[in-house]
């Protein structure tokens, strides 16, 4: 691909992950559009708004896959391959703010990029309570719940905090919580 069509086919991918994210009636043309190119050469390469979504999702899977690889979940020191987790995702998140279930009722293939994505996080939350890192009277799915949660909040409703501080709010609220002990006080 040439590197012209290359920044293209970026431009109209991230340009449509953030107008169907706002709007997921958005046509084609206003992609197009907003991406700065012909509406024909998004024709071109996608026939469909749904060949779009496709293409969006695939590269929002994509992403996620280095991010879910260089963390190292399974080597790294339980803290650190949060951190490293929370701080790439954070972006990955702004870039691609399409939430990838709109897609899995559509694209089998997908959806099991997604499931298998989803389980290295379900067995890495599992290591940090099997490890300590956790209380062990909260069931791991309600942890990862708050992970997801947290890493949700952190990327789209504080835009503005950089992805390093973004992870450091993020790791010491999953692992230390928001509450602050006090003298006489015992968790129930």
């Amino acid at each position: 691909m040439r590197a012209d069509a290359a920044r293209n086919l970026d431009a109209v991918l991230r340009t449509g992950a953030r107008l169907l994210a706002e709007d997921p009636a958005t046509s084609i043309a206003a992609i197009a559009t907003e991406a700065g190119v012909d509406r024909r050469t998004v024709y071109r390469r996608f026939a469909t708004r749904e060949a779009l979504l496709a293409a969006v999702f695939e590269a929002k899977l994509d992403s996620s896959q280095r991010v879910l690889d260089q963390a190292r979940l399974v080597e790294a020191p339980v803290p650190v391959a949060l951190h490293r987790y929370v701080e790439a995702i954070v972006p990955v998140s702004r870039e691609w703010p399409l939430d990838t279930r709109r897609m899995m009722r559509a694209d089998p293939d997908a959806n099991a990029r997604r499931e298998e994505q989803s389980g290295r996080l379900d067995r890495f939350v599992q290591r940090a309570a099997d490890e300590g890192f956790l209380r062990s009277d909260v069931p791991p799915g309600w942890a990862r719940a708050m992970l997801d949660h947290l890493v949700d909040t952190a990327a789209h409703q504080f835009p503005r905090i950089e992805p390093p501080q973004a992870a450091d709010l993020v790791v010491d609220t999953l692992l230390n919580g928001v509450g602050g002990r006090r003298p006489g006080l015992t968790p129930r």
